[in-house]
């Protein structure tokens, strides 16, 4: 083909496509920019852009089991916290039964120790009733309280916490009307006894609960944290690499410019020929 023609400037194509190859990739590199993100879609790299999504679920998921985590973490502590003054109450408890053990008191010493140990019984009961968070108790087996089943991970694993009936297991009987009846109470295996022990059973498995749960928040974070690092060395953009890089492709669009411009004025040298 004839380079001396009007009708197909190659030059002048050659510059344009060359122009427009650097345009290209000077979008590519102000996006990256704006965003400070090498993948921003689909567009940009599908394979890691699926990759970055997976990783985004799984962060957003982890996010999530650890808002419910901290819901339970609330019931657990308020649980915790009642059960504490139900076990400090049976200290006081304790030391009415041993006074109502005493077969020499009379009636009226009788009586206020009856009444006593009445009181500390209603605040046990007063205790393990106002034990709820967000309506929920873990100290009732029935409504509002109940097992408690939450979910700790991204992948929706559960984690069940046992709930102990507080009315049936964690009060003392009514107050002994005699010295007999407050020795059995305090025998091994009498009232006092299996109640003490059922609370501090439930102090035992309640805190181990909440250490759990403690534990298993902090795991999430940590490894929400760690996707996160990963999503970043995946996507990020290195912005002082495409700083420079926006500055080289800059000055090539204005030499492009120049290319091309100069490629377009060529076909006018052939009217000289006609002179």
């Amino acid at each position: 083909m004839s380079l001396n023609s009007v009708n197909t400037n190659m030059g002048a194509m050659v510059a344009l496509q060359s122009l427009n190859r650097t345009n290209e990739a000077l979008n590519v590199t102000q996006k990256r920019i704006s965003t400070g993100l090498r993948v921003n879609d689909a567009k940009d790299d599908g394979a890691a852009f699926a990759v970055a999504q997976s990783v985004r679920a799984d962060v957003a998921g982890l996010s999530a089991a650890n808002e419910q985590l901290g819901g339970v973490k609330g019931i657990l502590d308020t649980s915790l916290s009642g059960l504490t003054k139900v076990s400090e109450t049976m200290v006081k408890v304790r030391e009415t039964l041993v006074r109502l053990a005493d077969d020499t008191l009379n009636a009226d010493q009788r009586a206020q120790y009856e009444s006593q140990y009445t009181a500390l019984q209603t605040q046990v009961t007063n205790f393990i009733e106002d034990a709820t968070y967000n309506g929920r108790t873990l100290l009732a087996t029935a409504a509002p309280g109940g097992d408690i089943t939450t979910t700790r991970n991204e992948s929706g694993t559960t984690y069940t916490i046992t709930s102990v009936d507080g009315a049936g297991t964690l009060i003392v009987a009514a107050a002994p009307t005699d010295a007999a009846g407050a020795q059995a109470a305090l025998a091994d295996g009498g009232d006092f006894d299996t109640v003490q022990t059922a609370i501090g059973n439930a102090l035992n498995t309640f805190g181990s609960d909440a250490r759990y749960i403690d534990s298993q928040i902090s795991y999430n974070k940590d490894k929400a944290d760690s996707l996160e690092a990963g999503l970043g060395a995946l996507i990020d953009a290195d912005l002082a690499k495409e700083s420079a890089r926006l500055q080289s492709l800059q000055i090539r669009q204005q030499l492009g410019t120049q290319a091309l411009s100069i490629a377009n004025q060529a076909p006018q040298t052939l009217l000289s020929l006609f002179r």
